[in-house]
């Protein structure tokens, strides 16, 4: 199968525009958008910027916007993308360097958030502490986040207002404040009822069509507002 795979290069040390280039790459139907890539950079272009590590959509490195569309290469088939691919960085976050982008804004969202279990030092118990099926299903769905970007770099609240926490560290957040086994949730709570917190979503959904994990990140931002307003922050 020939595909022509256009791709949003940027190298800060040759010029201070970004540009498209052009690849004819022959390919497997069944191939990941990784595998050309991949491909590209070995046998063609290996000027090549791109993130990739694990390739089997655990990591969450290869995240880019593919035709469009927020998602990790390592996934996505070329069968599912035709024969003109259109291959660009993360939108919203500085691109350093072809498809490669600084993370770290991402990052300091997510720290922010605490995004570990936080217990009470006079309640420590003298074995693990258990919780019932019922308790570990209330945060099940988003503690299966990978921390790809995917979500918040399709948030247009986020492309406007890089201050807003976005989905990936309240969808982190989340994850600790419904876990029975907490003690910090009034603190996180405290933090995203602020104002670049929760409230700046526009439910939108962009996040939870983008996560290539399947959560529901949308209501689990939702979830999150209704705390910090039962809880009065």
């Amino acid at each position: 199968m020939h595909v022509k795979i256009h791709i949003r290069r940027f190298d800060p040390e040759r010029s201070a525009k970004p540009y498209w280039a052009h690849y004819d790459v022959e390919v497997e139907p069944t191939d990941r958008l990784l595998d050309a890539l991949n491909y590209i950079k070995g046998h063609i272009d290996g000027s090549l910027a791109y993130r990739r590590s694990c390739a089997h959509g655990i990591c969450g490195s290869d995240a880019m916007m593919i035709n469009g569309v927020n998602r990790l290469a390592c996934k996505v088939l070329i069968k599912e993308l035709g024969s003109d691919i259109r291959v660009g960085p993360l939108t919203g976050l500085k691109v350093l360097k072809d498809l490669i982008v600084d993370m770290e804004p991402f990052f300091e969202s997510y720290r922010v958030v605490k995004p570990y279990l936080i217990v009470d030092e006079s309640e420590l118990p003298d074995r693990e502490q258990l919780q019932t099926p019922e308790q570990r299903q209330r945060f099940d769905d988003t503690t299966k986040c990978i921390l790809c970007g995917a979500c918040t770099t399709s948030c247009p609240v986020f492309w406007s207002n890089g201050r807003y926490i976005g989905p990936a560290a309240i969808v982190a957040a989340h994850r600790f404040i419904f876990d029975s086994r907490d003690r910090g949730a009034d603190r996180r709570l405290e933090i995203l009822g602020g104002r670049d917190g929760a409230f700046r979503c526009r439910t939108i959904f962009n996040c939870t069509e983008a996560c290539p994990r399947g959560i529901q990140v949308t209501r689990a931002i939702q979830e999150v507002k209704q705390a910090i307003v039962e809880r009065g922050f």
